[in-house]
Parts: structure tokens; sequence; C-alpha cells
């Protein structure tokens, strides 16, 4: 069936397939990276609630590379470095709560990158398929005009490129559909955690003068 039909389908099925090579690259290259963020994520926080100081949490950060959490962390560590040269308590939280809010920002938007690619492909594969379709119906009308018979050779062709190409595009677009509603709902979970996770750092942070004024009292009764 291939080799029988015209031009303008193999155009659409060649178009299909560079869609469908993409939308696989696409998918499986961010299934890797859930995997791998939700286990980095995992064993980032496992670490960040049993540690007592920061410094010991940022030299993790490197093995945690691809979880957003280490990310978040990362972007406000430096933060409070750079107010505190890396000990004692923060002396502006604010500057640290919007480090905190644009770090989370962007941890979300490098999860989302080339989610609006699955989800074109997802749209506009059955569109492409339909162009074949019509195009295939055409030819199928066509070649019964030239025929001046409605026998089943003179419509076969035709009817067969097009259910060619609605096929291609729909099996280019099923995957990428599935593939983008299960990965922004993926998306959604790791939003959350770092909302949770930013509040619980924030939280620490605000928790440093307490803890510095209860060891200071505590050394001055020893």
């Amino acid at each position: 069936m291939i080799g029988n039909i015209g031009p303008i389908a193999v155009f659409v099925l060649v178009l299909l397939l560079l869609a469908s090579l993409y939308s696989w690259t696409v998918i499986l290259g961010k299934w890797g990276t859930f995997r791998k963020a939700t286990n980095d994520s995992r064993r980032f926080i496992r670490a960040f609630r049993k540690a007592s100081r920061l410094q010991e949490i940022a030299t993790l950060t490197a093995d945690c590379a691809v979880s957003p959490l280490a990310q978040v962390f990362e972007d406000v560590y430096e933060t409070y470095k750079r107010q505190t040269g890396g000990s004692g308590p923060p002396r502006n939280i604010t500057v640290i709560e919007r480090s905190a809010q644009t770090a989370a920002s962007e941890a979300v938007t490098s999860l989302e990158r080339r989610l609006t690619w699955l989800a074109t492909i997802a749209s506009i594969s059955p569109f492409v398929g339909l162009f074949g379709t019509v195009m295939g119906i055409i030819d199928a009308f066509l070649g019964l005009g030239n025929s001046g018979s409605a026998t089943l050779h003179a419509v076969a062709p035709g009817i067969a490129e097009a259910l060619i190409t609605t096929a291609a595009g729909l099996f280019v677009a099923v995957p990428a559909v599935v593939a983008y509603n299960q990965f922004t709902a993926r998306i959604r979970i790791f939003a959350s955690a770092i909302d949770d996770f930013c509040r619980e750092l924030l939280n620490s942070l605000e928790e440093m003068p307490a803890r510095a004024q209860r060891s200071g009292e505590f050394t001055r009764e020893a």
C-alpha cells in the first residue's frame, strides 16, 4: 500500500514520522528526567531533615542536581551566604523569601521545558493525517471520474491512501496526548513538593535567631 500512494500522502507520512520521532525523544527524555528527579528529591529531603546545619545540606546539592528541591535550596543558600557569609541568622528574611519564590518558579519552568511540543504534536497530528485523508478521497473521486465507472480498482488506491494517513495521524497523536497528561500531573506534584519545601526551608531560617539565642543563654548558664 505504501508503494502505491501518491506524493502528497508520502509527504504527510514523512512529516508524521518526524513528529513521532521527536515526540518519543521528548517522552523518553522526560520520563528519565522525572524519574531521576523523584529519586534525588526523596534522598535530598531526607538529608535535609536530618541535617543540623545548612552547610551540611549544601554539600549534597551536587549529588542531587536533578532534584528541583536541591536547585531551590542552592539558590536560597546563595542568597543566605551573601547576607551572612555562610553562618548566623539571616539579616533580611524577605529577600530570601523572594529568592525562594523565584527559584521555585524557575524549577517548575525547567520541568515544563519541551512539553509544549508534545501538546502541539498531539493537537496537530490528527489534522495532518486528516489532510492526507482528504487528499486520498480526492484521488479516489478523480480515479472514479477518469474510469467512468464505480469500480473497486478506480477508488481503492485513494481510499487506502486516506486510511493510511488517518491511522498514522492517530498513531502519532495518542502517545503524545497520554504522555503530556501524565507529565503535567507529575509537574503538579513536583510544584506542590517545591512549595512545601520552600515553606520548610524558610521556617528553618526564621527559627535560626531563636536557636542562636537559646544557645547563647545555655552557654552563659553553663
